[in-house]
């Protein structure tokens, strides 16, 4: 097993620093729950180990909002998928992030199986999946006409949705910020000091803090950090997943999301996935779910590719290697009881767990934020006041996108601010406003990959071949950064071996 990825640098920028509540680590779950604690008025502190947010699981996964149609009733994961899915309009909405309600088609190769699903449609009101419809083969076709001609019919179940992991991720914690969130990348937390059953400090490589409260949100990882704090009664298995990214122009095959019953092992312990489209305007298939002692194993590999084609083709024919453009692997962080934890400590008193947060994570993150965040205030409450915080402002205000207006609405932009009328970005068409304004958000941005998950960026066919250098000067001239130490994204990642001419 690999040593765990930290800084390794230190300094004292957070060193005696006394929040009310630390919360650990910045992925959706994390930011999510800080977003839900700036509505009161409290000094909350987000540590996160990378230098970025939402660099693991948080936008390693394929963007569905499940409708929770494969989680046994009764487990925690069920209630708060529900109860997520369903607060996904109003967050999306309030966080301007783009979110599209456009259902999940499980399909069946089989004609007589039709009268069985008309049977299920009860139960899945009954679990809180909502609305369902059965489709027939000509029905289905009306909606998806690219399926595989195998396929005779399907459930279709409304409620499922999509959106951009990373992108409602980075928006969560931009509002938590812009409400009084503080936020510390480049955060590792290495060991805490407990008096009493409580966590009295928590030392980190950027100094030691004092909260009054902390909350364990940090993935894979949440094992550890409930072993610093005496109160591990959990283990995660990590168990990685690989998903291909196809070219926009497959896009026309996919106008949902869909799968075939039965091309996935019932020892899996995932929704599947499938053929996903997504929200800017790509196509996902996959992923698969393999178990790895690494936490990190980031690593893809041509077999999991091959076999997420293979198996995705029966129901999407058209599927074609060729159409490829990059691929990657997310690692998730299940416990051995495949459900979640979100409970207080069991042995330590100042303690919430956010953890063993595999799929559907991403749906359940605006009910867990929500319900961690109750937990919060109840035990804060417990030794003071707490207050609302009367200034919250639940609207974040996005970046200015010229593809997505109007020409009148683009050509009054560009005459205001004519940075936005240079395109740096050909595939993605994105502008040289557009970057720029990325470089200066609530949230630090200093990479080229960090610019890449704001506003797409090499994002496209070419991944970055013509834009890559155009946004690296863009972050050195804007945030005064010799261009040899601009960096792709993770430390050691500089893109250049030098200044100009240092090699003649």
């Amino acid at each position: 097993m690999k040593e765990t990825k930290i800084p390794r640098f230190t300094d004292d920028a957070i060193d005696g620093k006394r929040p009310d509540v630390l919360i650990i680590g910045a992925g959706v779950v994390g930011c999510a729950i800080a977003r839900e604690l700036s509505k009161w008025k409290l000094d909350v502190l987000l540590v996160e180990k990378e230098y970025d947010v939402a660099l693991h699981a948080s936008s390693r996964n394929d963007g569905m909002v499940h409708p929770g149609i494969d989680i046994h009733p009764g487990l925690v994961k069920k209630k708060l998928n529900n109860r997520g899915n369903r607060m996904y309009t109003r967050i999306c909405s309030e966080l301007n992030v783009p979110f599209d309600r456009c259902g999940q088609f499980l399909c069946f190769d089989r004609k007589n199986i039709l009268p069985i699903l008309y049977m299920t449609l009860p139960y899945w009101l009954l679990t809180g999946v909502g609305a369902t419809r059965v489709h027939t083969y000509d029905s289905l076709r009306k909606k998806e006409p690219d399926v595989s001609p195998e396929v005779k019919c399907a459930l279709e179940f409304k409620r499922a949705g999509i959106v951009c992991p990373y992108g409602l991720t980075i928006a969560y914690a931009e509002n938590a910020v812009q409400n009084g969130v503080k936020l510390s990348l480049d955060t590792a937390v290495l060991k805490m000091k407990l008096v009493d059953g409580r966590i009295k400090a928590v030392k980190t490589n950027r100094g030691t803090v004092f909260p009054k409260l902390v909350i364990n949100a940090a993935g894979v990882f949440a094992e550890d950090i409930a072993e610093m704090a005496g109160d591990r009664f959990f283990s995660i298995h990590p168990r990685k997943g690989t998903n291909s990214i196809l070219d926009r122009k497959a896009r026309r095959f996919v106008n949902t999301t869909y799968s075939l019953m039965g091309t996935q092992s019932k020892d899996e312990h995932t929704k599947g996935g499938g053929v996903v489209g997504t929200v800017d305007g790509n196509v996902l298939v996959g992923p698969d779910a393999i178990e790895t002692p690494d936490k990190e194993n980031f690593d893809t590999d041509a077999k999991s590719i091959k076999n997420t084609f293979l198996r995705h083709s029966q129901v999407a024919p058209w599927l074609k290697s060729g159409d490829i453009i990059t691929y990657f692997t997310g690692v998730r962080a299940p416990t051995y009881e495949e459900d979640f934890i979100v409970e207080p400590g069991r042995r330590t008193k100042n303690l919430l767990h956010a953890a063993g947060i595999q799929s559907p994570g991403l749906t359940a993150a605006p009910a867990i934020g929500e319900k961690i965040a109750k937990l919060a205030i109840k035990k804060l409450k417990k030794t003071g006041r707490v207050e609302k915080n009367a200034a919250f402002d639940p609207v974040r205000v996005p970046i200015l996108r010229p593809s997505e207006m109007s020409k009148a609405e683009r050509a009054a932009l560009i005459e205001r601010e004519p940075d936005y009328g240079e395109i740096v970005c050909r595939c993605e068409e994105v502008s040289r406003g557009e970057i720029i304004a990325a470089l200066h958000r609530p949230v630090p941005c200093a990479t080229v990959d960090g610019v890449k998950r704001r506003v797409r960026p090499g994002m496209g066919r070419c991944q970055g071949g013509f834009c890559g250098p155009l946004v690296l000067k863009l972050i050195s001239q804007n945030l005064d950064i010799p261009e040899e130490k601009v960096r792709k994204g993770t430390q050691d990642s500089e893109l250049l071996f030098g200044p100009k001419g240092a090699a003649l």
